[in-house]
């Protein structure tokens, strides 16, 4: 495990203290507290995973999985239900391997959301991934309504070393992103990462002008691989949820960006997204620094929210490290 890895799942399990305080704590208790498996016991699991933002649909699906293992394996006592109760929320939130095809092909990437979840700087981080990982990048400054946006932008793009088309306040979207898809034919791109405006889900003017840029992606780059990512803040809990929804109204989305998870009580959103929406959580960022946004493991994001140890494997790996 690398360092950077490393410092990422300390820096994941300290963000999410307050969530696991939310959560965690609660279920412990009912593991504790309940002598037998009965429908009060998992009446006081619902309860508790609901409150933890982690929506009924997801704890629906989640208690049936636990329901199932329960009987299938003839477990009595409630104590030993905790790891799979955490094996089930795993199962929940595996992120396929396809998820990630947009990095080996040529690809346009549209990042969208409300003003305020952190997109600009998520285009940036992911900017960053990508060069690291020796794909040719440009970077298309489509927010256009925002004073500063272009230039905000244009410090991240500088930060990862990778181009970028556009950012003058007040240009039409839809033309910079024409540009962008000419440039990024001409330049022979790998992947067009393209930072849009904070549109507000109520505002219609706005959604359709991401209709529009859709469309000229369509028409311009038919044969590109096409990532529609909606970055949430994770702070604002189930509202990020109504947030998913409006936008999948108008843009296919492919995946999630989940931001602020550092400090935040609500990350048991993660989970509700995943399982209402059924698109996967993609990335997951837990600081401002460019290498804080790293790509969604379910097994570390619950390891880390269960504040469950590591196995003892990586635990050696991590010392090999500190001593190198």
């Amino acid at each position: 495990m690398s360092k950077e890895k490393k410092g990422f799942f300390a820096r994941l399990k300290e963000g999410l203290t307050k969530t696991r305080n939310n959560i965690v704590q609660g279920i412990d208790r009912v593991f504790s507290g309940f002598s037998a498996i009965d429908e009060d016991f998992y009446e006081e699991l619902e309860e508790i995973l609901i409150m933890g933002d982690i929506g009924v649909s997801a704890t629906s699906d989640i208690l049936d999985r636990l329901r199932a293992e329960i009987k299938e394996q003839h477990i009595k006592d409630p104590a030993e239900c905790k790891q799979l109760l955490i094996d089930s929320i795993k199962e929940q939130m595996k992120v396929d391997e396809t998820a990630y095809d947009f990095e080996k092909k040529q690809s346009v990437i549209m990042v969208i959301g409300v003003n305020g979840v952190g997109k600009t700087t998520s285009v940036g981080k992911l900017a960053g991934i990508l060069k690291d990982q020796g794909r040719k990048t440009l970077i298309a400054a489509a927010d256009t309504f925002r004073a500063a946006a272009g230039d905000q932008l244009a410090e991240w793009a500088k930060r990862a070393d990778v181009p970028m088309v556009g950012g003058n306040e007040g240009a039409d979207p839809a033309s910079v992103v024409y540009d962008a898809v000419t440039a990024a034919k001409a330049r022979g791109v790998d992947v067009l990462l393209i930072d849009t405006a904070g549109r507000l889900h109520n505002k219609k003017n706005l959604m359709e002008e991401l209709r529009k840029m859709n469309r000229i992606i369509d028409r311009e780059y038919p044969d590109a691989h096409r990532e529609n990512l909606i970055v949430l803040d994770g702070t604002t809990g189930q509202n990020a949820l109504v947030q998913a929804k409006e936008f999948g109204e108008v843009a296919d989305l492919t995946g999630i960006v989940l931001t602020k998870m550092d400090g935040t009580a609500k990350g048991g959103i993660a989970v509700a997204i995943q399982s209402e929406l059924k698109i996967p959580v993609k990335y997951i960022g837990v600081g401002e620094t460019i290498d804080d946004l790293q790509k969604f493991d379910s097994d570390e994001f619950v390891n880390a929210l269960f504040d469950v140890k590591r196995d003892e494997d990586e635990a050696e790996e991590e010392e090999g490290d500190e001593e190198a």
